[in-house]
């Protein structure tokens, strides 16, 4: 699934329904479940996929962002859970900036 260097596929690029589930986060599992089960329900009545496509699309970059770092990503989850609840950012996040440094870093560009 993920990319190797001698390739620039982008990890998850065409992974399947089951191999998204496969990798998110137990807490995410309700939510992908019923957004797949909706857009499957419009592509039958409408003939069209492209409610379906957006699904898998948004998700499958959900499970790129999780299968490189789980803790990570979970950790982003409730940062954005407490901001959204609270109006303000976290407690110790960072800037844009400092992000931004940090995925270079961890992208070695």
């Amino acid at each position: 699934m993920a990319a190797t260097a001698t390739t620039s596929r982008i990890p998850f690029a065409d992974a399947s329904p089951e191999e998204i589930r496969a990798v998110l986060l137990p807490e995410e599992l309700p939510e992908f479940e019923e957004q797949y089960r909706e857009a499957l329900r419009v592509a039958a009545e409408t003939y069209r996929l492209d409610k379906l496509e957006a699904c898998l699309r948004s998700w499958r970059r959900i499970a790129w962002m999780t299968h490189s770092d789980p803790e990570a990503h979970r950790l982003m989850l409730a940062r954005a859970e407490y901001t959204l609840a609270v109006r303000e950012r976290a407690p110790a996040t960072a800037s844009v900036a400092e992000i931004k440094e940090l995925l270079r870093e961890h992208l070695g560009t």
